[in-house]
């Protein structure tokens, strides 16, 4: 599996941070609110989730994690569930 550089990560979160916090301070201005989304689409195509707020959390817990355990994390939500009363 291939994982995106935690270094990367983190400067698309920060990035990602950044832009939320302006957003919130000036949400009326277009292209602050335009910039803020495109970062979260950055960030969910980097961590590979649908929605930006999913994609921060996935970052945070991916740079407190080591490759290992994240690996392990991801191919366990991807693996698909036996069925109930399988022996």
């Amino acid at each position: 599996m291939l994982l995106p550089a935690k270094s990367e990560v983190a400067r698309q979160l920060r990035h990602y941070r950044a832009w939320e916090r302006s957003m919130l301070a000036s949400p009326t201005d277009v292209t602050v609110r335009t910039t803020f989304e495109d970062s979260g689409y950055t960030l969910c195509v980097l961590m590979g989730k649908r929605c930006a707020r999913e994609a921060a959390d996935a970052a945070e817990r991916y740079l407190r994690t080591n490759l290992v355990a994240h690996a392990q994390e991801r191919t366990e939500r991807l693996a698909p569930s036996a069925p109930s009363g399988a022996a």
